[in-house]
Order: structure tokens, then sequence, then C-alpha cells
């Protein structure tokens, strides 16, 4: 391997148990180099990226060479290890509030690395945390030190995690799914950020994600893992134009993600969903005991129509009013104005057993259903949950015969109810999700970010499924995401919202092919498109 590369990896294998999770793998980044590592999920990328920094499960064994600029971390002692961790190396996961302290304030966390690897004052950690946050875009408000993980943005605790990787000016830095939940808007300026590090700061970095389409765009090279292995590695530009492994092929076929369900004009079809002038408001923190502030409108005079069959997308980027809009429409939340009806009555202000009856018409399949999952449930009861809303339950063998019939209509044999959630992937647990909103036959089903955490090939199969049972079932979608790619995909029609309101709608294909609206051509040209460039970094 090259003398001069900032991280050679040689022949890195790991194993847990018996089961080998990655296989002699060889790369090598260097300084001001970025490089990605891709592959779907269960393919060892994160596996990998904890084995550089020694970072793996107790019971995991590692073989193989790492070196950080020539020296072995494999040889290290723990505590050399730590003073490597975070002063040459920097990590950043995918989701910044399981590794942020909910309890301190984001100054205090960036300095805490600061003052763990050496010797400086209170001050000058705090210092060099401000000079952290404003480098990663952080500056003013924004990044007040003294503000809470919860008081930030998705996009801006990504952020701070970013200036704790970066406090101490790393030579390499480790970001493994840095974007995967995050708006377009927000990601765009995460990889623009991991773009000017590397060329201005002369840091290496490792972006490991499932999405081929997002890490196109900054990275130099691309490493593809299949089960543990490195499949092919080669300049960004030669394997999206000739990719030669089934596998890679397969990964950019789900990265463009091509509609596959046939558009129709729904316009005459019965609304089975209505929202008119929703308004939904919530009260601001009082900082002052003068005057009371006046409350933060979420939602601000939107209506929305659903017809009978059809795939209604709402997008925006967070902080747009999407969530709280979903929540009124789902009668969990109560509007301060406006109306939602749902199959021609009053929904929104349905009260005790007219409430129960009408719920059993509307489902939502949210982002992480193992989140909405009892662990201690077997699957057959889990999607029999939602039964206890009817008049008269089934129970017995007419009750089996229903799970059965839906986990079966989500691709899942029958038998699938007799194990637990954790005992299956992802993709399988979303379709199980989706088996549970389906077993009450409803009008229209909710998702809400239901594909944003699945890798590309698992999203592209779910979101057929999607579109097969619309057609079969005539099922109506409202489909909630910050992904224009993923309602490009799948919607008939399309809602973008910015600061709580409606700036555009109108058939998908019109609406996101030639948007109208400022806003929804800036979340367009924020959204990865295989073989372009970053908007805006002139890459």
């Amino acid at each position: 391997m090259g003398t001069g590369a900032l991280l050679e990896v040689e022949s890195l294998a790991v194993s847990i148990g018996s089961a080998r999770i990655v296989h002699g793998v060889s790369l090598q980044i260097a300084a001001g180099e970025i490089l990605g590592l891709v592959g779907a999920s269960g393919s060892g990328k994160s596996t990998l990226a904890l084995a550089l920094m020694r970072l793996l499960p107790p019971g995991a064994r590692a073989s193989g060479a790492v070196r950080l600029e020539g020296r072995s971390i494999s040889a290290m002692s723990e505590a050399e290890l730590q003073s490597v961790r975070g002063r040459q190396v920097g990590m950043v996961f995918q989701e910044p509030m399981s590794a942020l302290n909910p309890l301190l304030r984001i100054g205090e966390q960036v300095a805490e690395t600061v003052r763990l690897h050496g010797r400086a004052s209170r001050r000058q950690a705090r210092s060099l945390a401000r000079e952290a946050l404003d480098r990663v875009g952080l500056q003013g408000e924004d990044g007040a030190l003294d503000r809470l993980p919860h008081e930030l943005s998705g996009g801006q605790r990504q952020r701070v995690a970013l200036a704790i990787a970066l406090v101490l000016s790393p030579s390499l830095l480790i970001a493994d799914e840095p974007t995967t939940a995050l708006d377009v808007a927000t990601q765009a300026q995460v990889l623009a950020l991991l773009r000017h590090l590397a060329r201005s700061l002369k840091v290496g970095i490792l972006l490991v994600s499932h999405d081929l389409a997002v890490i196109a765009q900054v990275t130099d090279r691309i490493a593809v893992l299949e089960r543990g292995e490195i499949v092919e590695q080669m300049a960004t530009a030669d394997l999206l134009g000739r990719a030669h492994h089934p596998y890679t092929q397969a990964l950019l076929r789900a990265a463009r993600l091509e509609p596959k369900r046939t558009r129709r004009d729904f316009a005459h079809a019965a609304l089975v969903l209505e929202a008119r002038d929703i308004v939904r408001e919530y009260p601001r923190a009082r900082r002052s005991l003068r005057r009371r502030p006046s409350p933060l409108r979420a939602v601000d005079g939107v209506s929305v129509a659903v017809h009978a069959g059809e795939t209604v997308g709402v997008v925006g980027e967070s902080g747009s009013g999407k969530s709280s809009l979903l929540r009124v429409l789902l009668a969990l939340d109560r509007p301060q104005g406006g109306e939602v009806r749902l199959l021609g009555e009053n929904f929104s202000g349905a009260r005790g057993a007219a409430l129960r009856r009408l719920r059993r018409s509307i489902q939502v399949v949210l982002q992480d259903p193992a989140g909405s999952f009892d662990p201690r449930w077997r699957v057959e009861r889990l999607v029999a949950e939602p039964s206890h809303v009817l008049e008269e339950p089934p129970s017995g063998a007419a009750l089996g015969a229903r799970v059965s019939a839906a986990l079966e209509q989500v691709g899942l044999p029958a038998a699938a109810g007799a194990r637990y959630a954790h005992q299956f992937s992802g993709g399988e647990r979303q379709r199980i999700a989706i088996a549970r909103a389906l077993i009450l036959e409803p009008a229209v089903i909710a998702f809400d970010e239901a594909v944003s955490a699945l890798d590309v090939v698992v999203r592209a199969q779910i979101l057929s499924l999607l579109a097969e049972l619309a057609e079969r079932l005539e099922l109506a979608y409202l489909f909630v995401s910050h992904d224009l790619q993923v309602v490009r995909a799948i919607a008939d029609r399309v809602y973008v919202m910015q600061r709580g309101r409606i700036v555009e709608e109108g058939p998908a294909e019109r609406v996101l092919r030639s948007p109208r609206h400022p806003y929804t051509r800036s979340l367009i040209e924020a959204t990865p498109q295989l073989g372009a460039p970053l908007a805006g970094t002139g890459c």
C-alpha cells in the first residue's frame, strides 16, 4: 500500500462469535481526500468504521493492520488509543441525539473534548468550543453555547456533533451515515461542510452511507462493500459511469428510484380525507415576567385533500410544519382553527365512540416501527393490536386469519406471526408495521418519513410494495417526507410546506419537474442526483 496515505487499512477482518462480519478489507485515505464507503444494511459498513478505532463490542475479534500517519492503531494500548480518539481522529454518527447529553449545554459538550485531551483552562476550552461551532456554521443565536440539544433542529444537532469531532482539528474524520435522517436542504449543507473540511483544512474523511446518490456528490473515490467484502473501489466519476459489479449496479438502480406505479387523475374520485384552513399553535416558554410571548404558529391556514385511491405527498424541510399538520390530520392534536373531515364526517371534532369508529378508517406507519413495537410481544399480537378499536373485535381463529392475511399482503409468511420483531431486518419490520395498518382495512394510511431510515435497496422494495397495495386495495396514502426523490416516485399529487404554510401544490410530476415557487426550486436543487455535483459547491 502507498506510504503517503493518512490512513492505511490492510486485510482487516472482523468476527463476532463464529460469524465473519468483515472479510480482509484493504483501503487507504490521503489527507484532504473523501472516501465513500457504501453498501446496503448488513453489509458491515458500521462494523468496519468502528474497527478502525478499535471500538468494537465485547466478543468481537479483529485482525489485519490499521495505520494512522504511519502509526499502527492495531498495536496501541488503550491509553494511547484514548489520546488518538478525538485528537487525531474524530467520529460522527447517524443520530446525534444518542451521542449528545440531553442535560448538558452544547458549549460544555464541545469544550469537554478539549478538557479531556489536555490541560486547557475552562475559559480556553470554551473559546475553542466557540471557534468549532463557528467553523461548522453555528453562529449567533443558532450556536449559543448555553443552548440544550433539544432546543436545536436535527441539522443543528448534527453540526454540534461535527464541532465535537473537529474541535481539536483531527487529521481524519469518520462520518457514519451523518445525513440519513436530515431533510434535503440540511443534508446539502452538511455535505458542503464536509467538502470544505477536506479541501480547506486537508482533513481526510471516511464517509459511510447506504445511498450512492448522496455520497457521490462529495467523494473522490468510492469503495462498495457487500457482505463484508470490498467488491469494487474506484474514482467516483468512474464508478458512476462504468460500474462492473452486479451489486454496485443494483445500488445505482435503487438510488435512481424510478416511479413504479401508473399515474391517474383522481380529481373526480370521492374525498376520503380533507382539511380546511387548519391552524395549530404551541405556547412559547415565558422568558420574562412582564409579558407572555405570542404562541408559535406551526400550521397556518393549511388545506389539503386526499381522494380515494390517491397518493398525496407533503414535503418540506425540518421545521416546516409537516409533523404538526400530520398530528392534526390523525386527530392526535386538536387544531386552534379549521376542521378535518374523514369520509365526510367531522374527525377533528369527534369524541368518544364516534372518534373510535372513525379511527379505524385512518392508520399510520412511522419512521422507526421498532420504536412503536412492544419488544415482549410476538408479531401476531403486534399486528392484531389495532383491532381493539372495533365495536366487535374478532378473536381466536378469526383474528388469527386476519393477521395471517395482513402479513401475506405485505410479502411475509403467516408463520412470521410466531416470531418477535427483533428477529427481523429493518425492511421486514417496516412490512410488519404496514400489515398492522392494513388489518383494519382503512380508507387512508399516513406515512411519516416511513422509508427515510431504510437503505436504498430496501427503500425501493417498500415503495414498490406500497404502490402495488394501493392499486390492488384502492388505498389512499398521505406520504409525509423530506425526501423529494421518494415523493416523486410514489405520489400523484404533492403539497410543499414552508414555515407552516402551503407554498405550492399540484400534480407531483409538474411540481417536482417544473416548480413555480422559489422554495420548491431550492428543495429540488438540494436533492441528490447521481452524477450531479453538490449544489453551490462547484465540485
